[in-house]
């Protein structure tokens, strides 16, 4: 792991724990061991610091999007198999997928760093390729908006397990989602 991951994994724990207001150049260098002003060479402003954790999660997002495996054969059962392997694999970063909920609001209105956590960034835009060709599988009459829905329903689910909202589970939620798409 190179010298920006470390500083980008301790700049994700640190949002995660106490929002980002806790990410700040010293409170890195002190949750990744480093001596102080080492976050500084690679991260000048606050602003680069923040790009740099984004682009961390950004990673992972992209990580788990490709260890994503799609078989041939395709059901209904299938892909809420998949789509739930997929979530559990997200919900395991919790630190990650906390760092992004908070991220997204401090971020509302810098739509160049914010870009990278939404719909806009080509991880995203893979992630809801993938959704499309699962829901085309199955012969869903709109896979396109389904997708975009079934991308949204794992944000939603994924979002209650990370902020620990309220018991959620998330196979039936999925499960009956796909059932109640209207088919060709």
């Amino acid at each position: 792991m190179d010298r920006r991951e470390v500083l980008a994994d301790a700049g994700i724990r640190l949002t995660a724990r106490g929002g980002v207001r806790a990410l700040t150049h010293r409170a890195v260098d002190a949750e990744a061991g480093l001596a102080p002003g080492s976050t500084s060479y690679y991260a000048r402003t606050r602003r680069e610091l923040t790009g740099l954790v984004v682009a961390r999660v950004t990673e992972q997002l992209s990580a788990e999007l490709g260890a994503l495996r799609v078989p041939d054969d395709l059901d209904d059962d299938a892909v809420v198999q998949i789509a739930v392997a997929f979530l559990e694999m997200l919900a395991a970063r919790a630190d990650a997928q906390a760092a992004r909920l908070a991220l997204l609001l401090e971020l509302r209105d810098d739509e160049e760093l914010r870009a990278p956590l939404t719909g806009a960034d080509p991880v995203r835009v893979g992630l809801h390729d993938v959704a499309r060709t699962l829901l085309g599988a199955l012969r869903v009459a709109a896979p396109e908006r389904a997708a975009v829905d079934l991308v949204g329903l794992i944000d939603a689910v994924l979002l209650y397990r990370t902020a620990v909202v309220a018991p959620l589970d998330a196979t039936s939620v999925l499960t009956a989602y796909v059932a109640g798409l209207p088919r060709r």
